[in-house]
């Protein structure tokens, strides 16, 4: 397929502006990259898909999402409202996972899948958790994300608060689903941890002994003070010095969150070459704070954006990080466009090629996965390599998304999904709905008791 008359936007290490450009897809991946007439001469017997001149950039990348959160949409949590983010992990989410079937499971992975295409988001880094249902959870995903066309990497958290046996399970769901998807062009697994805070010394020690050398674990940290004092109370150690003594930071690690770290344990992150995920819109919702992402950033750390659950807009999530330092700091100079941009492409792609590494992801370049999104944005200011990330920022929004490519495959075209009916999902969520929330309600309220 030859995709024609578009304005390429290449990013990569030198990203560069190609107006009037094609680009030829061959199979998963970007074969040439070249002017329109030259391309239509070279591959006269090629499908042509006309970007009339829209603009063709790589597709976005979630660094740290949740999909199994889908079903907490417009749900009431029972009581008075939750006082910190404890609370709200004892009285939403850990009551929530805990209603979900393998039904919901799916459901609540379609509907998020969905949400992805129409935004135009390809690759997303899930963290799973289901306690009713682990065996085969990460499977059920899986095949959602198959059945939709889209990239991702998928793990089960691990924890202490369902007992022993759920967290054996647990490390045992990983480790099949990593080793089933090793060799899948599109899906990857990687070892969940919840966080610090439900995790034993013992529990640590038997997700290091289980993980295989070379897999990176996906884990919560310092998303709250009480992943702090928690840990202190454990082993005299701050969150970061207690998982690395176990090995838990390696360099296909993810920590997700690290609001509050000090800048000792933010330097052995750097040290250990771990991958950071920053959600600044879960940030702001759960009142825990703001990481302080121009001192990682300058500190070398490989810092990334992810959304932990929210929709699957980026570039909402570009535009939070923008602003919230600027307003926690009251310095207008924090989080300037430039580096969110290295945060949400640069790094972002990085962290995916740690999973996928046969291929250069997040760049037009030949030999490259194509992983494309066309969006319809007409600047009314010049527009060129140096300014793009202002224009994300100030100019584009996910409605201008209108078609969405991942794997060379055409997932939505002129914003009709092509693999996913949406209606459909919507429907056989809804109709799951009810127990979900009946459920949870009952687990909501015996953690009142």
């Amino acid at each position: 397929m030859l995709i024609t008359n578009a304005r390429i936007i290449t990013l990569g290490a030198q990203p560069d502006m190609l107006p009037n450009h094609a680009l030829l897809i061959d199979g998963d991946t970007i074969g040439a990259v070249g002017k329109t007439d030259e391309l239509k001469a070279r591959y006269p017997q090629a499908e042509i898909l006309d970007a009339r001149g829209q603009i063709v950039l790589p597709g976005g990348i979630c660094a740290h999402t949740h999909f199994y959160g889908a079903y907490a949409r417009g749900m009431a949590i029972p009581g008075a409202a939750p006082r910190d983010f404890p609370q709200i992990l004892q009285r939403l989410w850990w009551p929530l996972d805990k209603a979900l079937d393998a039904d919901s499971v799916r459901a609540s992975a379609l509907v998020c899948l969905v949400d992805a295409i129409k935004h135009g988001t390809t690759s997303l880094i899930d963290h799973h958790a289901s306690p009713a249902c682990i065996e085969g959870s990460l499977d059920v995903i899986g095949e959602a994300v198959d059945q939709a066309g889209l990239r991702a990497v998928l793990c089960y958290e691990v924890s202490d608060r369902d007992g022993p046996d759920k967290m054996r399970a647990g490390i045992a769901e990983n480790l099949r689903f990593m080793v089933r998807t090793a060799d899948h062009s599109r899906l990857r697994g990687s070892f969940g941890l919840h966080a610090s805070l439900s995790l034993s010394d013992a529990s640590l020690r038997a997700c290091v002994d289980a993980a295989p050398a070379a897999a990176g674990f996906h884990i919560h940290v310092a998303e709250h003070e009480a992943d702090q004092t928690d840990s202190l109370r454990r082993s005299d150690l701050r969150v970061v010095q207690r998982l690395d003594r176990f090995g838990i930071w390696r360099d296909n690690t993810i920590a997700a969150h690290c609001v509050h770290i000090d800048e000792a344990e933010r330097d052995l992150l750097a040290q250990r070459g771990v991958w950071v995920s920053h959600q600044p819109r879960s940030n702001m919702n759960n009142g825990v704070g703001a990481a302080d992402m121009d001192g990682m950033l300058g500190a070398g750390l490989r810092l990334c954006l992810g959304n932990d659950g929210f929709s699957n807009n980026m570039w909402a999530e570009w535009k939070a990080a923008y602003l919230l330092h600027k307003l926690a700091n009251r310095d207008p100079r924090r989080a300037p466009g430039d580096q969110i941009a290295r945060m949400a492409w640069d790094n972002n792609a990085g962290l995916l090629r740690r999973f996928f590494p046969e291929m250069p992801i997040g760049e037009i370049i030949p030999s490259a996965a194509a992983d494309l999104i066309m969006v319809d944005y007409q600047p009314f200011t010049p527009l060129t390599a140096g300014n793009l990330p202002w224009h994300l920022l100030f100019g584009f929004e996910a409605s201008m998304v209108t078609t969405t490519i991942c794997a060379g495959k055409v997932l939505m075209r002129d914003r009709q999904l092509q693999t996913l009916d949406e209606n459909a999902i919507a429907a056989a969520a809804l109709d799951l709905a009810p127990g979900v929330w009946e459920r949870y309600a009952h687990h909501a309220n015996a953690s009142l008791a």
